[in-house]
């Protein structure tokens, strides 16, 4: 009887997230559509050696040129459901 619970359970979890958390999701990917991101860092190992490191992030939609506001309001529906309760350029924390 537990067995048959489990595909329940994975299905649901795949369903819509309330839209406050999709927004909040949905927020980075649009910051990514925007520009990139990434950092460096560079140090010295315990050896004396150097060592460095370098993170770069490029989503899709910024190499296409995609309207980073089109794709936060896409990301919240496909997630909710629901249109955002506000656009993009009003979220709290977005810098356009």
């Amino acid at each position: 009887m537990k067995t048959a619970l489990i595909p329940v359970l994975l299905l649901a979890a795949c369903g819509p997230i309330p839209v406050a958390d999709a927004e909040q999701l949905c927020l980075d990917r649009a910051r990514l559509a925007q520009q990139p991101r990434g950092q460096v860092a560079v140090g010295v190992t315990s050896d004396g050696g150097a060592a460095s490191r370098i993170e770069l992030d490029i989503s899709t939609d910024y190499l296409t040129g995609r309207d980073p506001a089109v794709v936060f309001e896409n990301c919240v529906v496909a997630r909710s459901g629901q249109l955002p309760t506000r656009p993009l350029y009003q979220m709290p924390g977005y810098k356009s």
